[in-house]
């Protein structure tokens, strides 16, 4: 099951080349753990079109990649949505993925799944601003099941 997962997200990732968007991120990695607390960058590609609509509307396939301080990886791939109303924007996602903790936090599993919600400033018609707050979680699939939430700094530029 693991390889299948890896080689979903590895086609995921390998298809970039068909994305319309990259989002980096920059935050901290379970803000409300003192203990396991870890700064992170990250990266997005989005598959969507001039108009922000994807294969299902709203909804455009997203892929990416997280690294923390520790050394804490996620690998994953989803769907994200986008919501505006004027310059304001919100886009909520959903992306299952494989988690390594490295020398950071123990999640409990390698498949981890990341729901995030995004509000910012649209910065013209091909970039904005955003902040998100987003949670990784096993489910309860794993041997354990502690979480992690997480905070960030966004920036999106269309291509």
């Amino acid at each position: 099951m693991k390889k299948i997962i890896l080689a979903f997200i590895f086609t995921s990732l390998a298809s970039t080349c068909y994305s319309r968007g990259l989002t980096m991120s920059s935050g901290i990695l379970d803000y409300s753990d003192d203990q396991k607390r870890s700064g992170f960058v990250e990266a997005t590609f989005v598959f969507a079109n001039e108009n922000n609509h994807g294969f299902i509307g709203k909804f455009a396939p997203i892929t990416g990649a997280m690294v923390t301080q520790e050394d804490a990886t996620m690998l994953y791939a989803g769907v994200k949505g986008n919501f505006t109303l004027g310059n304001f924007f919100v886009s909520p996602s959903f992306a299952p993925g494989y988690y390594d903790m490295g020398n950071g936090k123990d999640l409990g599993s390698f498949l981890e799944f990341k729901s995030q919600i995004n509000f910012g400033w649209q910065l013209g018609d091909k970039s904005n601003l955003g902040i998100s707050y987003s949670h990784i979680s096993n489910a309860d699939l794993g041997d354990k099941n502690p979480g992690a939430n997480n905070i960030a700094f966004t920036f999106l530029k269309k291509y």
